[in-house]
């Protein structure tokens, strides 16, 4: 039984076309949604709705709705709809009319919301855990490798360089990522419980007292500004998911380019690179390359969810059902380039004689110009002094 059908049949491809895959995507939400109904159901006790023998009742079974998912024994079906209403059957076939109570003073939408913000909560604080850790193996690396090597710009040798200067350039950006998941997190650490489908209800609820309950922050206020945020904080995260994505894809294409054997700086371990069907020599950085093209996948989650929630008018649209997969999808791919960049990182190897052999002298030309200066000449001679000199070169 859906939770909004009034007895009528509905079309069966108009249900398969407006469900769409989101009773599966909500299989990750089964446990966060039952977390904001055990909180819910508290609230309900306290304005007198349930009493105590009720609450312990509801919370006893959707406990034990998490842990059956944890078994993969509960599972939504495309006639659910979502985990909401796979949730509130079950409770109803459990626990007869009691059951039917944990829908009082909420609606679908800003329970949506509740399970998708604990479960965004979560997994940000998953994902700094591991910007965190790479951030640790850049400065080790860093630490570790004192190599001088070739500072680049537009492709084409500079300055002198090294080794710690590039890794340490890595885990500065790393922290300043880090600053930016706090800051998503700061952002959607708010409850949107109480505002219903977008215009609260009559009923007098306590939204402190459950905002308390599910470890938010504070209550968003607005009950309308809780539905036109859907979208806008989730493409917030994906802002920040795809500031990490662009540094992973820089860090791929330098250890793609200064792994080459033309480089040969670093070195990628032999069972870290895949071969050619054909060219029995290939060596293959294929797993950077794939890390390279997953910010361009990460910035599509982000185009996709700032361009659905465009153009809607106040409150809650069944638009907002597809901005639920990009973050999903933009949260999981990033936690597997962050764990794949680890490894990298923790068994890449330095080519010192190679680095060495490449601090070729034009690399040492403006050190020249300014030893000049320190003889009393002027920037600009000493710039041409040095020229000169190269040219004869």
């Amino acid at each position: 039984m859906k939770l909004w059908q009034k007895g009528q049949n509905t079309n069966k491809e108009i249900e398969k076309f407006t469900v769409g895959n989101d009773y599966l995507l909500d299989q990750n939400l089964v446990k966060y949604d039952c977390i904001a109904s055990i909180g819910h159901a508290k609230m309900l006790r306290k304005i007198g709705i349930l009493s105590d023998s009720e609450l312990k009742k509801l919370e006893k079974e959707l406990k034990n709705i998490i842990e059956l998912e944890k078994k993969g024994q509960f599972k939504i079906k495309l006639e659910d709809e979502d985990c909401h209403t796979a949730i509130e059957n079950h409770l109803t076939k459990k626990l007869g009319e009691l059951g039917k109570k944990i829908h009082t003073a909420r609606s679908r939408n800003d329970q949506v919301l509740g399970a998708l913000r604990l479960f965004e909560k979560n997994e940000l604080k998953e994902i700094e855990k591991f910007a965190q850790v790479l951030e640790s193996e850049l400065k080790s690396f860093a630490r570790k490798e004192n190599s001088l090597m070739p500072g680049f710009t537009h492709t084409r040798k500079a300055m002198p360089s090294s080794v710690g200067l590039w890794a340490g350039a890595f885990a500065e950006s790393m922290n300043d990522n880090i600053k930016l998941l706090k800051s998503a997190n700061a952002l959607i650490d708010q409850s949107p419980l109480g505002s219903a489908a977008g215009y609260g209800v009559s009923l007098n609820i306590p939204k402190e007292f459950t905002a308390k309950q599910l470890s938010f922050a504070k209550v968003q206020n607005n009950s309308l500004y809780v539905q036109n945020s859907r979208g806008k904080f989730e493409g917030t995260i994906l802002n920040a998911l795809s500031q990490i994505m662009l540094d992973l894809n820089k860090m791929s294409t330098d250890l793609i380019m200064f792994s080459m054997p033309e480089f040969n700086y670093f070195e990628l371990p032999k069972e870290f690179c895949t071969g050619s069907s054909i060219m029995p020599q290939k060596k293959n950085p294929d797993v950077l390359e794939l890390v390279r093209a997953k910010y361009a996948v990460m910035l599509s989650y982000e185009f996709q969810v700032k361009t659905i929630i465009a153009n809607l008018i106040s409150g809650y649209n069944r638009d907002f059902q597809l901005t639920k997969e990009p973050i999903m999808k933009g949260l999981y791919l990033v936690k597997s380039c962050l764990s794949i960049m680890v490894l990298v990182i923790k068994n890449l190897k330095v080519n010192k004689e190679a680095c060495k052999k490449a601090m070729t002298s034009e690399l040492f030309a403006t050190e020249k110009a300014y030893k000049l200066v320190k003889q009393g000449y002027s920037f600009r001679d000493a710039y041409h002094k040095v020229k000169e000199e190269l040219n004869k070169c």
